[in-house]
């Protein structure tokens, strides 16, 4: 038996370790395995809240209902609210622990550290700029025991923002190479993150630059980033774009789903009629912009000729009273459009692989506009007005091999009647470059709430449906469980900020 024993026994170790260790669950990764997951995931959920909750509010689409709160009349359940927060604070653990893995001496690489920074910001911004004050500097820390984090005023966590944002920059210099399927947004090219985190930088200066307490230091700060574009390059061509293209459209090796594709059916997504607002103006203009959208009017091959009359364009007004019984006649096209309201040389909006963008080169070019007509950088506001259009309409319609000559664009602004007009006001030449500044952030997150909320531009008509006094919604309410969850930080949150209503101004709104 001893015998037998001193011969058995040790092969029954054999291989135990590799038996007892689970092949699915992982202990431990790397930088690259985080960075696309946490994109696709956030890139997501921006996209779901864009179509519902966006896009109503900023009047691209109108809900054929009657039912109790509906978006587009400002009126929204609390629990709406819950969505946007849950998903972007699980994202931006795996954010930090990019940020973390890549500062670990064994697997350094300032390229992925840098990267961290500029989508921990991006996605901070949204949920600073959807809520107000949040969890910030103690937020994704449950691991080190704080399960109730302290809420941080707005003002310190753009302040904050910025140090990221130059540290990024300095940390991107190195051009330190990267993972290329780890990147869903560049393909591992790293100059292209340093000028999207540039580009970002100067959306969130302009955002609180009308706040008096850092308005100099803003304003400073974006004319030093123009005015030195090797020390801190930004988006210079709609290759610059940041975006996932879907359905590996560019590494067809590891391709994604657009959550349009994979979250919401054909019926559902063409499901709301587009607003007057959006579609009016596009029929209007003849704007080729129109074919990535609507069902109807799309003549030929041409893709200047839209098709006007009985089987034109109409849009529902937002904010319409209830009963008044409105009918749908234009949508988004979805997957199983067919027959003759097939948009001809157009791809369903459902299946577009442009979708999904974190920040696009004509919104970098109307920031330029505004800040060039307020006199805080040199050059022409017309030149950066006329470069946000061309870029915008260049990204969407493909029917263009390439980019619309001068000529083309010329006839179109001329027909549209939508040029420069230099002897316009101040208040004129806001309302020129963010009617345009809408359209190019078409399904970019909330940004068209964003940039609404700050300016009051574009100006929207109002329906006399509306709800919460006419007055465009300044806030998400924070997530209901938050109140018995972390009691103590949300109380002190509404004593800072004011009552948890959609109508409290978050910091950059109050004058």
């Amino acid at each position: 038996m001893l015998l037998m024993s001193a011969t058995v026994l040790p092969s029954c170790d054999k291989g135990f370790e590799e038996l007892n260790t689970d092949p699915i669950n992982i202990v431990s990764t790397t930088a690259d395995k985080l960075l696309a997951p946490a994109l696709i995931g956030t890139m997501t959920s921006n996209m779901i809240r864009n179509r519902n909750f966006n896009n109503e509010l900023m009047q691209v689409t109108v809900s054929i209902s009657d039912g109790d709160a509906t978006v587009f009349r400002y009126e929204y359940r609390r629990t709406i609210a819950d969505y946007l927060w849950n998903s972007w604070y699980i994202y931006l653990t795996d954010f930090k622990d990019v940020y973390t893995l890549s500062s670990d001496p064994a697997h350094l690489n300032k390229s992925y550290q840098g990267i961290s920074l500029i989508c921990q910001t991006w996605v901070y911004s949204l949920l600073t700029d959807t809520y107000g004050d949040i969890p910030y500097s103690q937020a994704n820390r449950g691991k080190e025991g704080i399960v109730e984090p302290a809420f941080d005023k707005q003002k310190d966590i753009y302040l904050d923002f910025f140090k990221k944002l130059e540290e990024a920059n300095t940390l991107l210099t190195t051009g330190t190479a990267i993972t290329k399927s780890s990147d869903p947004v560049y393909q591992g090219d790293v100059a292209k993150w340093r000028k999207f985190g540039n580009s970002l930088y100067l959306r969130l200066l302009l955002r609180v630059s009308g706040k008096a307490e850092v308005s100099a230091d803003a304003i400073a700060k974006i004319k030093q980033i123009v005015g030195n574009p090797t020390q801190y390059p930004i988006m210079s061509d709609n290759s610059d774009t940041a975006n996932i293209l879907w359905n590996g459209t560019i590494n067809t090796a590891d391709p994604f789903t657009s959550p349009y594709v994979a979250g919401v059916r054909s019926q559902d997504f063409r499901a709301p009629a587009l607003g007057s607002f959006f579609i009016d103006h596009l029929r209007d203009w003849q704007d080729p912009r129109i074919m990535t959208t609507a069902p109807y009017g799309v003549g030929g091959t041409n893709p200047w000729a839209i098709a006007q009359g009985s089987n034109g364009y109409s849009g529902v007004p937002s904010g319409y009273e209830v009963g008044a019984g409105f009918t749908k006649e234009s949508y988004f096209y979805s997957n199983d459009a067919t027959g003759s309201s097939t948009p001809r040389n157009a791809v369903s909006l459902q299946q577009n692989p442009k979708t999904g963008i974190l920040m696009n080169y004509a919104e970098v070019q109307f920031i330029l506009a505004e800040a060039a007509i307020k006199g805080w950088i040199s050059g022409s506001a017309e030149t950066y007005y006329n470069k946000g259009i061309a870029n915008s309409i260049n990204y969407w319609v493909p029917q263009f091999s390439t980019d619309i000559t001068s000529a083309q664009f010329t006839s179109y602004v001329t027909l549209a009647d939508i040029d420069w007009n230099n002897a316009g006001t101040l208040n004129d030449k806001m309302e020129q470059i963010h009617l345009q500044k809408y359209y190019a952030l078409f399904l970019v997150d909330m940004q068209q709430w964003f940039e609404y909320r700050r300016t009051g531009h574009p100006i929207l008509p109002k329906g006399k449906g509306l709800r919460n006094g006419g007055v465009m919604p300044a806030r998400m309410t924070y997530p209901v469980y938050v109140e018995s969850a972390n009691p103590t930080n949300y109380k002190i949150a509404v004593a800072n900020q004011g009552p948890d209503e959609i109508y409290t101004q978050v910091w950059w709104q109050k004058p």
